[in-house]
């Protein structure tokens, strides 16, 4: 057993990976139901979710208003600090390269996704910006979590779009 293991068997079963994905989901749903692609994410730390957010790229014509960068956005004025130090981001999709880069830049300490995105994952699918090298920061992963409850969202999205 290494030592996530025995963190996640001292975890309270309120304060696990599964619960905070939850809240992630249905932030997910709000994207879902604005006609965005539903991705959703919230930020917690100590216990308490500091920020949160869904893609809003349609409502907001903004390609950079992706669920992860508004959540970062929110989390980052509620503790008057750009740096999310000890705080762990949940989302219901891998992030871009654009939003692992803010996960580096915020020095979050921890990302547990959902759904892989094999297109455009820049957290281990396709690249792996999260931990990259030559930067300062890495930040902790955990992958899959709910990711059959992420997937079935995303797929059944785009099925709708696509009959359109």
């Amino acid at each position: 057993m290494d030592g996530h293991d025995l963190e996640d068997l001292l975890r309270p079963p309120g304060n696990s990976h599964e619960h905070w994905m939850r809240y992630a989901l249905r932030e997910a749903e709000a994207a879902l139901e604005a006609g965005d692609v539903p991705v959703g994410a919230v930020i917690v730390k100590d216990g308490r979710i500091i920020g949160r957010g869904h893609n809003q790229r349609e409502l907001l014509k903004d390609p950079t208003a992706h669920a992860e960068m508004i959540a970062i956005t929110q989390a980052a004025a509620e503790l008057e600090n750009w740096r999310l130090s000890g705080a762990t981001l949940y989302v219901t999709l891998e992030p871009c390269p654009m939003c692992a880069g803010a996960l580096v830049n915020a020095r979050l300490k921890r990302l547990v996704y959902g759904a892989g995105d094999p297109r455009a994952g820049a957290c281990g699918s396709v690249m792996n910006v999260a931990q990259d090298e030559h930067l300062n920061h890495h930040v902790e992963i955990v992958l899959g979590v709910l990711a059959e409850e992420s997937s079935a969202m995303l797929a059944d999205f785009f099925r709708r779009r696509r009959g359109r």
